[in-house]
């Protein structure tokens, strides 16, 4: 159905079309996706069972008005927000680009919310049926950003099930430089601190940037575990990467999202799964609209994955389609669960020997 609408909601303003998604969701008609033939996506994150690896990422429900009409599209996790302190207008409009050829987005919304109290408020009078993220950042005229990460910390600790600290959008002047190697410890000793004097548990996040270098990956690396962060977001949109498109919209600033990041996103994947040994566990997102797109981030050492840009373009009945086609290709391999499939592309000769191992155990069961 979303096929034959399509042409008609893409005539509007993207930021209206998102604007009537998020209304028509909050008549809550939908009912509940899930099927017991599913029980092969059921996988842990940060130690809570959810029902499948496909997630919808921060930015689709800002200020947490519909993540429970999400978990019944079907949804494994929700993540909402970025949620700043104080609520802020964002960036002047128009501020979202749909780059229809290319499949992608470019948006220079700007932690467009309504605030750390307004996210709350939602939160506690209606309760999360699945495991709910929270998304963080900075007010973007803040003279103390590290401050208002706490302040946010502080504001959704009891109510997420994990606290993502967004350092990686394009769009917030000042922002990406918390990847510096100083800057980022000085916001990870203040979290670690308030953890430590709150005596707080949940897991916390890092997003990252997909535009960041090789010397940055070894001192965030070295960072995340010297502050046992329990996870990073691989990856946040690009202010790059804009050579091959070819819509006439490309040169809009802000962050490019959807197709064109797909294999730089899955690239660092790799690179963060192989450096980690796959200790950290990873949420992969970039061009994840297909059950082949979240396996391939998957096998490479995600755990996750989120998505946003692929539901612009095919419409709220994706992730239904997406786990159908996920479960036939664990199917196809040979996988039992779809935690079988983490990393198994990552390094050369692990497949051969998740097979021989399992066909030498199938022998054992036989004699």
């Amino acid at each position: 159905m979303f096929s034959k609408i399509r042409p008609f909601i893409f005539k509007l303003d993207p930021e209206l079309a998102h604007d009537l998604a998020i209304k028509a969701l909050k008549t809550n008609l939908i009912v509940k996706d899930y099927k017991k033939n599913e029980l092969i996506l059921k996988t842990k994150l940060f130690g809570k069972e959810i029902p499948n690896p496909i997630g919808i990422a921060a930015g689709f429900d800002k200020n947490a008005e519909v993540y429970n009409p999400l978990f019944k599209l079907g949804f494994g996790f929700v993540e909402v927000g970025t949620v700043t302190p104080l609520s802020q207008y964002g960036n002047p409009k128009p501020r979202v680009f749909r780059l229809e050829e290319d499949c992608a987005l470019i948006n220079r919304l700007g932690f467009n919310n309504n605030g750390a109290d307004d996210a709350r408020s939602r939160i506690i009078k209606k309760k999360p049926i699945g495991m709910l993220g929270v998304n963080i950042g900075p007010n973007w005229n803040s003279e103390n950003k590290i401050e208002d990460y706490l302040n946010c910390l502080r504001k959704f600790h009891d109510i997420a099930d994990y606290i993502t600290i967004n350092i990686s959008s394009p769009n917030t002047e000042g922002l990406r430089d918390f990847h510096n190697q100083k800057e980022l410890e000085k916001l990870l000793k203040g979290i670690s601190k308030i953890k430590k004097d709150k005596n707080l548990t949940k897991p916390i996040v890092v997003k990252l940037s997909p535009d960041i270098n090789d010397n940055e990956i070894s001192n965030i690396l070295e960072l995340i575990n010297k502050y046992r962060v329990n996870g990073i977001i691989v990856s946040n949109t690009t202010d790059s990467n804009r050579e091959n498109l070819t819509d006439s919209k490309k040169c809009e600033v802000g962050g490019l999202s959807g197709q064109p990041i797909r294999d730089l996103s899955t690239k660092l994947i790799k690179r963060f799964y192989k450096e980690t040994k796959g200790k950290i566990q990873i949420i992969g997102v970039g061009g994840v609209d297909s059950g082949q797109a979240a396996f391939e981030k998957i096998s490479v050492g995600a755990n996750a994955v989120q998505l946003y840009t692929g539901m612009v373009y095919k419409g709220p009945g994706l992730v239904k389609g997406m786990k159908k086609e996920l479960i036939s290709i664990l199917k196809k391999e040979n996988l039992k669960n779809i935690t079988e499939a983490v990393g198994i592309n990552a390094w050369p000769d692990l497949r051969q020997y998740l097979y021989s191992s399992r066909k030498i155990l199938c022998l054992k069961d036989a004699n």
